[in-house]
């Protein structure tokens, strides 16, 4: 049995796209999912399948959410060893003291070299924005909104979908994978 941590964007952001987490996890185990549980109420979840594909898990999930709720959002999935190699590779620990200001901006896809090589998400704010393996870590002392619009650069430039978590619901969420 494969454990996922799902991470759905734009739930519950700006009054935009609300779903309970009471909702989320009735629709999750509706769809055969196991030991579901939510976190916080901007879209995450802890859920157990049999299925090992992690874009067939996303796509299960996406219809679900769009046969339900009547809309269409993203899901990326990230697995207990991703998480924690999120955590292990963080480049930024020794500056980044406010897990609520460190940001980890989660891509559906590791982008095209070339894509990259022309449009470095690091040019953006070189002191404190990293690429990671399908995550960029970017450290925000003065709060996201004061920020580069890192998620928006990404999405235009290097053609992937991205979700950010802080790192307090990064750890949280690792935690809960390895219960």
């Amino acid at each position: 049995m494969a454990k996922y941590a799902v991470l759905l964007k734009g739930i519950n952001v700006g009054g935009k796209k609300k779903v309970s987490m009471a909702e989320l996890k009735v629709l999750l185990s509706d769809l055969g999912f196991t030991d579901v549980g939510t976190l916080l109420q901007s879209g995450n979840a802890v859920v157990g399948t049999a299925e090992k594909d992690q874009r067939k898990v996303a796509a299960r999930i996406e219809k679900g959410i769009a046969d339900t709720f009547g809309m269409k959002v993203s899901v990326l999935i990230r697995t207990g060893a991703d998480l924690r190699a999120v955590i292990d590779a963080h480049p930024l620990a020794e500056v980044a003291t406010n897990g609520s200001r460190m940001m980890a901006l989660f891509l559906s896809d590791a982008p095209d070299p070339k894509l990259l090589a022309a449009n470095d998400p690091t040019q953006l704010d070189p002191d404190r924005v990293r690429v990671g393996d399908r995550v960029i870590y970017q450290w925000c002392p003065d709060g996201v909104l004061e920020a580069p619009n890192v998620v928006g650069f990404v999405e235009k430039n290097l053609k992937v979908i991205v979700t950010g978590r802080n790192w307090n619901t990064v750890e949280k969420l690792s935690a809960m994978l390895e219960k």
